[in-house]
């Protein structure tokens, strides 16, 4: 089962702790219209790709939808990622 977090309580989280690790993974054209500080770009139609097992990350796309697949396709791969529910659309916070 996939983890998640709502975008309420990763918005503190993130508001405490700026480096913490996320992936976006929207096409890189909708990570250059604007994605959280530090946020790194790893687009679903990417995958598969390699990241840290040693790390926990934080996956976001537009509405969820996607970063939901992302997490169980690297849940499967023995990463421990967090979906944000809600994605994009529904934070509210600082953007680049």
């Amino acid at each position: 089962m996939t983890k998640a977090i709502s975008i309420s309580k990763f918005s503190e989280l993130y508001k405490r702790n700026e480096h913490i690790n996320i992936l976006d993974v929207r096409e890189d054209f909708e990570y250059e219209m604007g994605h959280i500080p530090g946020a790194k770009s790893k687009p679903l139609s990417t995958f598969p790709v390699e990241l840290d097992k040693e790390k926990t990350y934080y996956v976001i796309c537009q509405s969820g939808g996607r970063s939901s697949g992302a997490c169980q396709m690297l849940t499967q791969k023995g990463y421990d990622v967090i979906n944000v529910e809600g994605g994009m659309s529904a934070w509210r916070g600082e953007m680049e």
